[in-house]
């Protein structure tokens, strides 16, 4: 009998050890200042520096190039998007894009259309991407030609407006070819928007003050 209780003892005491060994598998999918995404065991969340986030991983220093995180009591630098674990690295097969909320509670994002740099308002009310006349204009769309007219409804009352074909939209590492957009007269909206004709294409979802797109291919 007690032969059987020290081999049911020293089983358990196995099974804690291999418990505590078991490296968690993590992954930075979003770097920002000051912060990191961070998905441990398929738990994703956004945590700042000094802080500790899912499987107790701890942020040590981010910032857009990289991260130190504190797994298990060891620091290592990580990169976007590697996962870590017993079974080495490996890299998403989706591109991954993560966007924590900014002032005012909207989500900024730098981009560009057909190589030009714009910084986009996302805007999930908006059903198309939606550029006002000249930020068209530096972007060298000839809308007035290429466009069809139309009248849209804004919160200001109708507008007269252009609907257009963007080439090459691209956010992050997400790019969308031939994606529909809205050329509207005068000076609103003041900020590009990066509306539904783009977000309709990519997987999007909120997760604690942090908008995730993933391309769907």
């Amino acid at each position: 009998m007690r032969r059987r209780l020290d081999l049911l003892a020293a089983g358990l005491l196995l099974a804690a050890v291999s418990t505590l060994h078991a490296a968690p598998l993590v992954q930075v999918v979003g770097l920002f200042p000051g912060a990191a995404v961070l998905k441990v065991d398929g738990q994703r969340k956004l945590v700042k520096v000094g802080q500790t986030g899912p499987g107790g991983v701890q942020v040590v220093s981010a910032d857009s190039r990289g991260a130190v995180l504190r797994v298990d009591g060891v620091e290592q630098s990580y990169s976007l998007s590697r996962e870590y674990g017993e079974g080495g690295y490996s890299a998403p097969t989706r591109q991954q894009l993560s966007i924590a909320r900014g002032i005012g509670g909207h989500y900024w994002v730098a981009g560009s259309v057909d190589g030009h740099p714009v910084q986009f308002l996302v805007d999930t009310g908006a059903t198309s991407v939606a550029l006002n006349e000249g930020q068209a204009r530096t972007l060298g769309l000839d809308f007035r030609v290429q466009g069809q007219p139309m009248q849209v409804s804004t919160a200001s009352g109708t507008a007269k407006a252009w609907r257009v074909k963007l080439d090459r939209v691209k956010v992050g590492t997400l790019e969308l070819l031939g994606v529909e957009a809205m050329v509207l007269e005068g000076d609103s909206p003041s900020e590009a928007l990066l509306g539904m004709s783009f977000l309709n294409r990519v997987g999007w979802r909120e997760d604690q003050g942090v908008l995730l797109l993933e391309s769907k291919h």
